[in-house]
């Protein structure tokens, strides 16, 4: 495909790194759904779908948990397959360029474990792009390392979300599909995700890159402020 236009400059990295970070009681498509756009930016999916297409290719994806044993998505395993991590958040050294954390039943401080906010807070001072879907902000908050930023989240755990994390001053904005501030990218419930990641692929790779990606996946992304659902649960 030819045409494509250029967002990154001349001097940006010919490939990016990406970990997903998984635990128990995730939700499956608040990953997936990122990933899905994402992966075709890989190298066997570009000469697929976009061989002349500028921008840097995504490497294979990493996916990480606290130990190696089958993620259970869910309370119980009951919202998808056990997951199976390629390494752990301890023994990880590669410092990854994109970090994607999704949001679930147990997406909050308190239920996930203390390996991945460590990791969290080695890890996301050196990535170039830090992505949360969901519930996944709400983790993210404890590091410390949205404090100050605009931010948003999953719209039913809105309220809570935002009592829990007063002490932050994070500026939480209730209507939106996502948000971006710096290098945190933060998407409302689970398929907003979506259209947080096809937005991300734009800034990579441009808009006609962006419109292929979409078109293969067969999804109509939508724009950051098309979020009905703060009204549905009185935010806006």
């Amino acid at each position: 495909m030819t045409g494509l236009s250029r967002t990154m400059t001349d001097s940006s990295p010919k490939s990016l790194s990406l970990g997903v970070c998984l635990y128990n009681g995730l939700t499956c498509l608040d990953f997936q759904g990122v990933v899905e756009n994402l992966c075709l930016l890989t190298k066997q999916q570009r000469a697929r779908i976009m061989a002349d297409a500028p921008g840097p290719e995504i490497t294979p994806i990493t996916y990480l948990a606290d130990t190696l044993d089958p993620v259970k998505p869910g309370f119980s395993g009951e919202a998808g397959p056990r997951l199976m991590p390629d390494a752990t958040y301890s023994e990880t050294t590669q410092q990854f360029d994109i970090l994607l954390i999704p949001g679930g039943v147990l997406g909050y401080p308190d239920a996930v474990p203390k390996s991945l906010l460590d990791f969290l807070k080695r890890q996301v001072p050196g990535v170039t792009y830090m992505l949360t879907v969901c519930t996944g902000s709400w983790v993210l908050s404890a590091t410390g390392l949205l404090d100050e930023r605009r931010a948003t989240t999953n719209k039913s755990w809105f309220k809570k979300i935002a009592e829990a994390t007063a002490s932050h001053n994070i500026q939480w904005v209730p209507k939106a599909r996502w948000v971006v501030d710096g290098k945190f990218w933060t998407a409302s419930g689970v398929s907003a995700g979506m259209d947080m990641a096809n937005s991300l692929v734009k800034e990579l790779i441009g808009e006609e890159g962006a419109r292929l990606v979409a078109n293969d996946i067969e999804m109509h992304p939508r724009s950051p402020d098309d979020d009905e659902f703060a009204a549905v649960y009185g935010l806006a």
